[in-house]
C-alpha cells in the first residue's frame, strides 16, 4: 500500500521533526546544564541592566559575540566562556557573528571616555571601523550602554575598572601640570628594563611607510594627522591624547625614546583613553610606528645610536662598511 502525502501527514511529520530537534537542543540542556554562577559572575546594577536593554534594542548582538571559544585564544582572551558566566541572563546574548570584536571580557579594557568617543563616532578611535555611529542615543542611553560594556567580564572586569579609576586621578593630574610634567610622569611609569631598549629596526623608508600605515589605521583618530593630540576623538577624551609635538627630548633621554614608545604602544596608558595594542600589532609593527612618530612628530634623530639590527631571512645581515660580502655571509 502506497502512503499518500496529505496535508495531515505533512503537518504530523513536521511536528515530529521539530520535536526531535527541539528536545536535545533546548529541553535537555535546560534541565541538564546547571545554572550556577561561575567564579567571575557578578550581579548587574540597575544602570548596567538598562544598558543591556539598549544593547538588545540596537541589535549589537548581530555583530558582536559574547563568548570565547578555545580557538579564540589567539585574540588575547583571558579565559574561555563557561555556562555560569551567563547566570540569570534572559535572553542570552551569545551572538554568532564576529563582525566586530568579542565583548565577553570588555569591561575595564577601555576607559569610559574612550567608550563615549567610540559610540559617538567609532572612526574617531578606530579609524578602520565599520561600526555605525550611535550619537542619536543621547547622553543617558550612551552612559547606560557604557556601564553595561564595563560590566562584561564580571568580577575580573570590576578589578580592571577599579585599577583604571585608581590611576586615573594621577594621569589627569600629570596632564594638568603641563606637557613637561606629563612626559616626566609617563617616563617614570615605564619599568627600568624597558627604557634603554633600543629599536632593532632602523628607520628606513620601508619602516617609515609601514609605520605611517599603522598610524593611520590605529592612532590618527586620537593623536591627529600631525601628532598634536587633536584627532576626531579629542572632543570626548579627557585627558586628550598625547601631543607628541610638545615632547622635550631631554626628558626622554635620547637612548630611551624607542623603548618608551614601544612600551606604551604595546601596553597603553592605564587610566587614560590610550589602549594597549599588543593583541593586535606584532612587534615589528609597533617598532615601525614608533619610528614614524619619533621621526615626524618628535623630530628625533637616531643616527647617533649604535645599530642593533635583526638578522632574519627578511633583513640583510651586515649592511655596514665592514660587512662581509654576501657570498661570505652565506658560506658561513
Amino acid at each position: 500500500m502506497r502512503a499518500r502525502m496529505t496535508p495531515a501527514v505533512l503537518i504530523f511529520g513536521g511536528l515530529i521533526i521539530f520535536w526531535v530537534a527541539f528536545t536535545p537542543v533546548v529541553i535537555v540542556p535546560t534541565y541538564v546544564i546547571p545554572d550556577d554562577p561561575s567564579e567571575t559572575w557578578d550581579a548587574r546594577t540597575e544602570l548596567e541592566q538598562r544598558g543591556r536593554e539598549v544593547y538588545i534594542a540596537e541589535g549589537c548582538t548581530y555583530c558582536h559575540s559574547q563568548y570565547i571559544r578555545p580557538q579564540d585564544w589567539g585574540i588575547g582572551a583571558d579565559r574561555l566562556a563557561k555556562a555560569g558566566d551567563y547566570h540569570q541572563d534572559a535572553p542570552h546574548l551569545l551572538g554568532s557573528q564576529r563582525t566586530g570584536p568579542d565583548l565577553s571580557q570588555e569591561g575595564g579594557q577601555h576607559t569610559n571616555d574612550w567608550h563615549l568617543a567610540h559610540f559617538m563616532n567609532p572612526r574617531s578611535v578606530r579609524p578602520d571601523s565599520i561600526m555605525p555611529r550611535f550619537e542619536y542615543l543621547g547622553e543617558e542611553d550612551i552612559g547606560a550602554l557604557t556601564a553595561y560594556m564595563q560590566s562584561l567580564g564580571g568580577v575580573e572586569a570590576d578589578l580592571r575598572m577599579a585599577y583604571q579609576y585608581k590611576v586615573r586621578d594621577d594621569v589627569i593630574a600629570a596632564y594638568e601640570a603641563g606637557p613637561d610634567e606629563n612626559i616626566q610622569y609617563l617616563h617614570e611609569q615605564v619599568p627600568p628594563g624597558w627604557r634603554p631598549l633600543p629599536n632593532p629596526y632602523p628607520a628606513t623608508d620601508a619602516s617609515l611607510s609601514r609605520g605611517e600605515k599603522v598610524y593611520q589605521s590605529f592612532c590618527i583618530g586620537c593623536h591627529g594627522p600631525v601628532g598634536d593630540g587633536m584627532g576626531q576623538a579629542s572632543e570626548w577624551l579627557y585627558p586628550p591624547a598625547l601631543n607628541f609635538t610638545t615632547i622635550r627630548r631631554n626628558l626622554w633621554e635620547d637612548k630611551y625614546i624607542g623603548g618608551i614608545l614601544y612600551y606604551y604602544i604595546m601596553n597603553g596608558v592605564t587610566g587614560s583613553a590610550m589602549p594597549y595594542f599588543k593583541h593586535e600589532l606584532e612587534s615589528e609593527k609597533i617598532w615601525d610606528v614608533s619610528n614614524y612618530v619619533a621621526k615626524y612628530f618628535i623630530d628625533w634623530d637616531d643616527s647617533n645610536m649604535e645599530p642593533v639590527g635583526v638578522h632574519s631571512a627578511r633583513e640583510t645581515p651586515g649592511e655596514g662598511e665592514n660587512s662581509p660580502p654576501a657570498r661570505e655571509v652565506i658560506s658561513e
